[in-house]
């Protein structure tokens, strides 16, 4: 360990990394190859020079990329036109990425880099096995993806990567809050090379078409598994079989010398669920909490933030239990929700939320835990009008209790704001969660997710986590139980109808 690093914080960190070495692949890489972007602007502009430099390869994992990202699409065919020897694969969801075919969709506007690059481009789009049959055949469009999703943001090239919740469309490039990650890494962006190919190789595979959708999406006979359509079960096996050596901790690279060892670790942790019997992503978790719960790191304080907020009752009851110091839960305001004034049943989705930080902030009182954990809703005008940005950032920072000594000192709510907003030179996370994660059911049961844990030592890398979770909240305001009382935010019968409804058929918020 390097000698710049406080033993204290070294020593508390391996309390959890010791555990999460068992879990997980393990690689140390030097806090200064790690960059923490701030804006949606900053997250685009980098992303472009990143494609327009790139030597070799191209991989990018989302949801889905915009219908109308043409500057995107121009700036990937001039890398392609200028780099003989660049490849680049695309993945994202099937349901989401063909949703408004036979009109514009991000498959049509994928297929003609193919007509022009052969196969030097790739497109792949993944399909959940969990909605199929007569279910795929009643469920509408725009609520389908309630069954799962290719959820992972993974955006490599060459030997660097991006690791975000953030998908590759406009709204994400201008005026919706998120969380980005750039690693200067050749192994883990290898890493998560493997596990990008890996589920491409149990995808979709969409080629150009001269019909008016534009395109043609079939199951290659090269795929090392049946169409998830057609069988479900068997495809779930051969994904099983492919994925799972994957995620095991002897996917970690040779330690570095001694004398060269990094102050900080980076573990990638995945769901993939819906194709394995395991993950990693929620075993990692359950650590990190569990030994928040423990002496040494008793009293340590912590920021969670989803902008969906919908955690599962084990995550909730993991977070409470370790009785912070100080707690923040950060999440959308329903101004800020991107479902916000959408049309039929998603736009009931912001209420839905509502209902449910309501539900949290009733349980954190019954813990007796009102004095140290505080609720913030993030705000910057409302969606839909000028100026509206919507928030969609997800994750976890940790800050231990040699760390926090002056938030455990402090009562009331201010305690609770200590944790994420002072800027003392004591006061900065050791651990971070960031990735595709919104840590609910959707997140541990039906999607693909992919994520890292940051654990670190740095006083440079910590003091620039704490940065970021002081922007995030810069515009958040608490809340508490009085202002869920107030007439436009009562959540109506007819929405809490809805959540019980998609809980029934299998589905997920």
């Amino acid at each position: 360990m390097s000698s710049s690093a406080p033993q204290s914080q070294a020593s508390m960190l391996a309390t959890i990394t010791t555990d999460l070495d068992k879990i997980a692949p393990r690689f140390e890489i030097p806090p200064e190859q790690i960059e923490i972007l701030k804006t949606p602007a900053e997250f685009y502009e980098t992303l472009k020079d990143k494609i327009l430099k790139a030597q070799t390869r191209i991989y990018l994992s989302t949801l889905y990329i915009g219908k109308t990202e043409h500057e995107l699409i121009t700036t990937i065919r001039t890398a392609l036109q200028h780099n003989p020897n660049l490849r680049i694969s695309f993945l994202t969801d099937a349901l989401r990425g063909t949703r408004e075919t036979p009109n514009p969709s991000c498959a049509s506007l994928l297929a003609p880099l193919i007509s022009e690059f052969g196969s030097r481009v790739e497109v792949r789009m993944f399909h959940t096995p969990n909605l199929t049959g007569v279910r795929k055949r009643l469920v509408p469009k725009r609520v389908n993806e309630g069954w799962g999703l290719q959820h992972m943001k993974l955006y490599g090239i060459d030997n660097e990567l991006i690791i975000s919740g953030a998908n590759l469309s406009n709204d994400y490039f201008t005026n919706r809050q998120d969380r980005y990650h750039l690693f200067r890494s050749a192994e883990l962006t290898s890493y998560f090379s493997k596990i990008h190919t890996g589920v491409c190789a149990l995808s979709f595979d969409i080629q150009p078409a001269s019909t008016q959708a534009g395109y043609t999406m079939t199951w290659p006979p090269i795929n090392p598994a049946p169409s998830p359509l057609k069988s479900p079960t068997a495809f779930k096996k051969a994904a099983s079989k492919l994925l799972t050596p994957l995620l095991t901790p002897s996917n970690s690279p040779p330690p570095l010398a001694s004398a060269s060892r990094s102050t900080t670790t980076i573990y990638p942790i995945l769901s993939l669920v819906p194709l394995l019997q395991s993950s990693t992503e929620l075993p990692a978790i359950t650590t990190l909490l569990t030994a928040l719960c423990r002496p040494p790191l008793q009293n340590s304080s912590w920021t969670f933030t989803a902008g969906y907020f919908n955690m599962t009752p084990s995550f909730r009851r993991l977070l409470l239990a370790t009785r912070p110091a100080a707690g923040t839960v950060l999440t959308a305001h329903p101004h800020a929700n991107g479902f916000y004034g959408s049309k039929g049943v998603s736009g009931m989705l912001p209420d839905a939320y509502t209902h449910l930080a309501k539900m949290f902030l009733r349980r954190v009182r019954y813990e007796g835990l009102d004095g140290a954990i505080q609720l913030r809703e993030w705000k910057k005008g409302r969606v839909g009008e000028e100026g509206g940005w919507t928030y969609h950032a997800k994750g976890l920072w940790a800050t231990f209790p040699a760390a926090s000594a002056s938030a455990a000192s402090e009562s009331g709510s201010s305690k609770a704001a200590s944790a994420s907003e002072t800027g003392t030179k004591e006061d900065y996370p050791s651990l971070t969660v960031v990735g595709s994660s919104n840590y609910t059911k959707r997140s541990y049961e039906l999607d693909l997710e992919a994520n890292v844990i940051i654990a670190t030592a740095d006083a440079g890398l910590r003091k620039r986590l704490g940065e970021e979770v002081k922007w995030l909240g810069e515009y958040a305001k608490p809340v508490d139980e009085t202002e869920f009382e107030k007439p436009e935010r009562k959540v109506s019968v007819g929405v809490r109808l809805s959540m019980w409804l998609v809980r029934v058929l299998g589905g997920a918020l």
